[in-house]
């Protein structure tokens, strides 16, 4: 399951920062002018997860391979991007294409570094930028009134439960919500995803500090957490130019930088997470010899659809799904230890996939 996450801001927040410390490269150029992104920068990165190398080593597996995620520098919007300023059209299309959103948000100081609208406040950045979006889903649903009403009077059911729908974001919108505030029923949740709204999507506000305050966020980044409470978003606290020195630093020099730092680890695996929770997701775990290997799947999803993510003929042919929680494969040092402690069980269709889970599929197609 492809995660695709696009990082928005305002011109000259860090984005493009980011995306470098991200992808380990300097693919997005990053510079002192609005604009410098105009095509948007895709990053395929690494989820970042300690338990494959510990369960690699028990397995004496050649190979690890982890779950990936997809990071999209979209180019800095500004005020009047919904109205198509500064190639604002170009760049919403972008983060249409996407499943989550993070908001950078300037979150330091520097005279160095202009900004667009002159002054240092990341709560009123972040409300241009959510006024952009919600301005962008009220004309795109706007659009659709019309002729989805002209259908749903035909007998159209299909085109009434869209236009039901239409309607409840409009409501949101039109009382300066974003749409992702509106109420939705689990039946409903396929056909209101694709509506495809810009303000419906998961967020995550990406404070971006100074160095000093890389550890402990400061009164900015707090300002902007408290607003992530409120809008029931999440929020995380990096430092994109810190982030970028760590990432060209190998494994041995990168432990020492974190510990000058007083970091346990660095900021872009926390962010990371905090995209997995956004669209409720999960990973569980392939073992062998051969490789060692991450799968994501959504939080309830049963074995049979974890063992489709591997192939559908998984899923088709399914019979038992041989599962060994993570902390008794390493306690048991690996399968057969854990068959033999009774800690290897057989679960059928019904079993929900937890966290961590190793799993081992039985099928016949």
């Amino acid at each position: 399951m492809a995660l695709k996450v696009a990082i928005v801001g305002l011109p000259n927040v860090g984005k493009s920062t980011l995306f470098n410390a991200l992808t380990q490269t300097a693919a997005a150029q990053a510079a002192n002018y609005p604009f410098c992104t105009i095509e948007p920068n895709v990053g395929d990165v690494a989820v970042p997860e300690p338990r494959l190398e510990a369960l690699a080593k028990v397995a004496g597996s050649k190979e690890i391979i982890p779950a990936r995620i997809n990071f999209v520098d979209v180019a800095g919007l500004v005020r009047g991007a919904s109205k198509g300023e500064g190639l604002g059209n170009q760049f919403l299309a972008n983060i249409r294409d996407c499943d989550a959103v993070a908001f950078v948000a300037r979150c330091f100081v520097n005279d160095d570094i202009t900004h667009v609208e002159g002054r240092i406040d990341p709560l009123a950045d972040l409300e241009i930028i959510e006024t952009e979006l919600m301005l962008a889903d009220l004309e795109s649903l706007e659009k659709r009134v019309a002729n989805l009403d002209k259908r749903a009077k035909t007998g159209d059911k299909e085109s009434a439960n869209t236009l039901r729908l239409v309607k409840l974001a409009l409501e949101e919108l039109n009382a300066g919500r974003p749409a992702r505030t509106a109420k939705v029923s689990e039946d409903d949740e396929k056909a209101w995803r694709m509506l495809q709204l810009l303000t419906a999507k998961p967020t995550l506000y990406v404070c971006n500090v100074d160095e000093g305050a890389a550890g402990t966020g400061n009164e900015m980044s707090n300002a902007v957490a408290e607003r992530a409470r409120r809008d029931d978003a999440e929020s995380v606290v990096i430092s994109a130019q810190i982030e970028s020195e760590i990432a060209m630093l190998d494994a041995a020099e990168r432990a020492e930088f974190l510990e000058t730092l007083g970091l346990e680890e660095p900021g872009l695996n926390r962010m990371i997470r905090e995209a997995f929770k956004l669209l409720g997701l999960q990973s569980y775990f392939t073992c062998g010899p051969k490789e060692t290997r991450a799968w994501t799947i959504p939080v309830g999803a049963t074995a049979p659809q974890a063992a489709g993510v591997i192939h559908t003929d998984f899923e088709k042919g399914f019979i038992r799904a041989e599962t060994i929680a993570f902390e008794d494969y390493i306690k048991f040092n690996g399968e057969a230890g854990a068959r033999d402690a009774g800690k290897l069980r057989q679960e059928g269709k019904e079993y929900v996939v937890q966290d961590g889970d190793v799993m081992n599929f039985r099928f016949n197609v």
